[in-house]
């Protein structure tokens, strides 16, 4: 089944880091984007500025959408009640509610691989996406849950998700510093390039309803974490880059070689 080229791509998240990778990729390769964010989103064709957790304003977004690619959320371990809870999973709810209500044919959930934390540190390697979880905390717990809920609506309604396993996509120097410090960040990192040609794909490839979950990582520089087989069947993709390509800016305001 292919999405309609004619109908905007609903990014949600989209004035985030990853979200501007992804709107990148998607414009670069000619699909028409729609931001939803917090804040005003630049370089899409339409931007909303609007609130995962008011219901309203993300099936309104979602309305006409050809596909959802969802990114918003808290990224990483935070309050769980005044936080995690209304933009991870009360936003979640939302979005695929709207997707249902809204006949949006596809969706693609961020998820993580702190969802199988332990198995990522300790091996063996590589983690398949079908492993079994091992959460590492609370941030990882509201992913599982999109994970779930992604299954849920794609074999009761019919929609096409696809669940997203990203890897180390740094935000800010601090994070690419972070990175560098251990063994697994390089050969876990994910760039802004391969992160945008990926969503390009994810809309461009052919996919039948149903449940998929796959990693999204660069290319290792000396160590295979991740399986990335089944992307590159599920959707002929493959990265390009390898670490530090997409993150020199970051290093450089570390004052790392």
């Amino acid at each position: 089944m292919q999405i309609d080229r004619a109908a905007p791509i609903l990014v949600t998240g989209s004035a985030g880091s990853i979200g501007q990778a992804a709107v990148t990729g998607l414009v670069a390769a000619g699909w028409r984007v729609r931001g939803f964010d917090c804040r005003p989103t630049s370089g899409t064709s339409e931007s909303v500025v609007g609130d995962l957790t008011d219901a309203a304003a993300v099936r309104k977004a979602a309305r006409g959408a050809g596909a959802i690619i969802h990114l918003a959320a808290v990224p990483d371990d935070d309050d769980f009640l005044t936080r995690l809870l209304p933009s991870n999973l009360i936003g979640l709810h939302n979005v695929l509610e709207a997707a249902r209500l809204e006949g949006v044919p596809r969706v693609v959930l961020a998820s993580t691989g702190q969802v199988v934390w332990w198995r990522l540190l300790n091996g063996p390697w590589p983690v398949e996406a079908d492993a079994p979880i091992s959460p590492r905390h609370w941030y990882a717990v509201t992913k599982i849950a999109a994970e779930a809920a992604g299954r849920v609506y794609a074999t009761s309604y019919g929609i096409t998700v696809v669940a997203l396993r990203l890897g180390w996509f740094p935000r800010t120097a601090e994070h690419a510093a972070e990175l560098v410090q251990t063994p697994r960040g390089p050969n876990i990192y994910l760039s802004p390039g391969d992160a945008g040609r990926f969503f390009a794909r994810t809309m461009e490839a052919s996919l039948e309803p149903g449940y998929s979950v796959v990693w999204l990582a660069s290319r290792p520089v000396d160590r295979v974490y991740f399986d990335l087989e089944p992307t590159k069947r599920l959707l002929g993709w493959e990265p390009q880059d390898q670490w530090p390509i997409g993150a020199e800016h970051l290093l450089e305001e570390t004052g790392a070689p």
